[in-house]
Formats: structure tokens, sequence, C-alpha cells
């Protein structure tokens, strides 16, 4: 009787702190004014194109203070064109930071690159599409395997895991969502060359759990083909440029570093078209006349990107919450019930910046700050006292920062650009 009791117990709790998490605020605004990163996490190890054995590592946000447990977890893959980036990149730590701050738990992976240019490269660069989506899969299985063997470290839902990747992280993330059958490996894959066996699991670490993915949100990736998706697959949200040069926005031939052509690839709006005929819920927005993954550098883009994935993966979570594919203004919601809405804390101009940044509080009597870099280093700081403080930005290095301010009202953590 006492173990009914405490299994009903274990159950209404978990249900009330379901419904807690879709208040229809978390997972759609920035309700934490901070988050937390974990480092080089091993995950797995794998062979890489050189032959040597590569251990592989990944970072994970969690946002600062959080009580709740089973959170949804969004693993991100940066690009690079199979050969650079970083799971430190600007192209995936500014969206990292903010699901984090939205309640997310993110885990940001670095996954096996390279691209021997000796050969047939049309192989060379499907196999490190292969060597991708493994690592990919490896690091869902880890959270998956430490749920079960670790106690559940990162208080996630492994029923709620989503993969969001850009450029060539989009591939992986695409290909993870719907490459489910071993027959849809590329024929030219040599699966007994080390580091690509295993079929479409690999063998970079965890086996025996589930790689599978609740949703994905594609950022200028692409798929082999789209008839690897099949009827109510995998949820997906896009974006992409129509004057993108480096992956097509449609179907075409996928020319590497300008020069090589590789094979047809199909992109978001191929995958889009084909989601639609499937019936496959999805969400398309679509960067008229703009180039190759323009959230970098572009804050309105990130504006839109970080708008539009938190409404697609909050419906995702909480079904009750209706799709909304459009964008929406992102809120940051403050506890401090004595300041109006519409009149905000803290106001930072112009961004982009090149030389300076000017600060505006309501309460300016004396405001900290603080500016971080995207791999959450400080790299200045100070305090102010003036009306209006006015902070040099022109040493700062071109691309994406945080600055945290506090005053006597609050804190408050905002994003600039900085351009030369």
């Amino acid at each position: 009787m006492l173990g009914r009791l405490l299994s009903l117990l274990v159950i209404c709790t978990l249900t009330l702190s379901s419904i807690a998490q879709c208040d229809g605020t978390r997972y759609r605004n920035l309700i934490f004014p901070e988050f937390e990163v974990t480092s080089d996490i091993l995950y797995g190890s794998n062979i890489n194109y050189l032959g040597g054995e590569q251990d592989l590592y990944l970072d994970v946000y969690e946002p600062l203070g959080d009580t709740e447990v089973e959170r949804p977890l969004v693993v991100v893959a940066h690009g690079g064109s199979f050969v650079a980036g970083s799971k430190t990149g600007q192209d995936v730590v500014p969206l990292c930071q903010d699901l984090a701050r939205m309640g997310y738990v993110v885990a940001s992976i670095q996954y096996r690159l390279g691209i021997p240019i000796i050969g047939d490269l049309n192989t060379n660069a499907k196999s490190a599409v292969v060597r991708g989506v493994h690592d990919s899969r490896a690091a869902i299985r880890y959270f998956r395997k430490d749920v079960a063997e670790n106690g559940n470290s990162f208080d996630i839902d492994p029923e709620k895991i989503f993969m969001a990747g850009v450029s060539a992280g989009g591939f992986n993330a695409l290909h993870v969502a719907y490459m489910d059958e071993e027959s849809e490996i590329p024929l030219e894959i040599d699966q007994s060359q080390a580091g690509l066996g295993g079929g479409i699991e690999g063998e970079s670490g965890n086996a025996g759990y589930s790689s599978a993915i609740a949703g994905v949100v594609n950022i200028a990736g692409a798929i082999a083909h789209p008839d690897i998706m099949n009827n109510n697959d995998t949820p997906v949200c896009s974006f992409h440029g129509t004057g993108d040069s480096v992956v097509p926005f449609d179907t075409d031939v996928l020319t590497f570093f300008g020069i090589f052509e590789v094979d047809t690839v199909y992109g978001s709006q191929a995958v889009h078209e084909q989601a639609e005929l499937l019936e496959i819920e999805n969400c398309f927005f679509v960067q008229f006349l703009e180039g190759h993954v323009p959230h970098v550098d572009d804050a309105q883009h990130y504006d839109t990107l970080r708008s539009i994935t938190s409404n697609f993966l909050s419906h995702l979570v909480c079904p009750e919450v209706e799709l909304d594919c459009n964008y929406r203004q992102v809120e940051v919601v403050s506890d401090l019930e004595e300041i109006a809405m519409e009149e905000p804390l803290f106001q930072l101009w112009p961004n982009p910046a090149t030389e300076w940044i000017q600060l505006g509080s309501i309460d300016s009597r004396e405001l900290r700050y603080s500016i971080l870099d995207v791999t959450g280093t400080e790299v200045m700081s100070g305090i102010y006292q003036d009306d209006i403080p006015r902070i040099s930005v022109s040493d700062l290095q071109n691309g994406v920062y945080l600055i945290r301010l506090e005053s006597q009202k609050g804190v408050r953590t905002l994003r600039f650009n900085k351009r030369s």
C-alpha cells in the first residue's frame, strides 16, 4: 500500500512539474537572467579521417538557479563545412545561451571534422557527413545513458530531446532526424573503414541507448535526398537565405570552397516541400536575398531565428501551446514587479556598435557592467555613475557580445554586435 502511495506521489509531482513548465512563458521567453556552462564533457570517441583516435567533447548550458527537473534538451551542432568550426563558435553559442535562459538544457557538441581533397571528393564529403551524424547520435545517447546510469546529472526529460544545427551542423541534424535505416547510408561509404562502421548509429560511444529526437531545427543545412523522409516523421523548423552560395537554398550541386563540385543536395526549400507533402509538422523562415547564416552578424536575423525557434520548440515541449511560425518578440521576464513592462530597466545603443555603446537606465545612480565574449569570458568591466554611461568598444574584436548590467533596480543581460 505504501509503495502504491509513493508511486502515486511521484506521478502527481511530475505531472504538476510538467504543468508548471508549460505556463506559456517558460521555453518562450528569457525567464532566467543568467546561465551556467559546464565545458569539455567527454561524450565519446572515434577514428577521425586521418586514422587517429579522437576524443569528443560537448559543453552543457543550463539556466542558473533553475529548480525544475525533466527539462527538454537541445543538442546543437556548429557549422564550418565539415572542415572547421567549433562548439564555442559564434554561429551557435548565442542561441545556446538564450535557450538556456528560456529554461532548456543545451549541449553544444564537437564532432569529427576533415575532408581529404585527395581522392574522390564526393565520397570523402559524404563520409564527413556520416562521421558527423554518428557523433551527433553518440551525444544524444550520452544523455540518455546519463539518465539511466548516472542519476540524470542534467535533469533532462529523455523523451524531449531535440537537435539543432547550423550549416554543416544542419546536415548533421537533418540526417539524425531522417536517416533512420541502414539502406539510406550512401552506397559510396565504405563502412568497413575505421570510423565509418556501425550502421546509422555509428561507433562513437554510448551504445545501447536511443538516439531518436523529437524535433529538428535546421539553419542553412541540407539533406542527401528528401526521399528518406517519411509520413508523420520528425517535426522540422528551418531558416535559409535565398542567396546562400555555400549551401543551396533548394536543390542544387554543393560546391566545396566555391571551387570543387561535390554532389546534388536538397536544401531547406526542398526539405519543407517534402514535409508539406508528407504532412510533417514544420516551420520554414525564408531569409529573402540573404546569404549564408546571416544570424551570425545581423542582430535582427538572430532575433528572428531565436523567436521562431522558441515558438517551434515550445510547441513540441508543450503541445497545448499553438504552433506559431511567425516572428514573436521574445520578452525578458523580470521579477521586479515595481517596474512597468513598458519602461525598460536598461537600454543600449547603437547596436551593432563600432566605436562605443551608450547605456541608459531608469536608475543610473550607479551602474555596474561586465562584457562577456561568446565563450563566457569577461573582456571588460566597470562602474558608471554618469546619467548616460558611454563605453568604448573599439578594441573589441568583431562579433557577438553579452553585457551584464546591474543597478539598484535589478540585473539584465543584453546582447550587442561589434562591427568595424
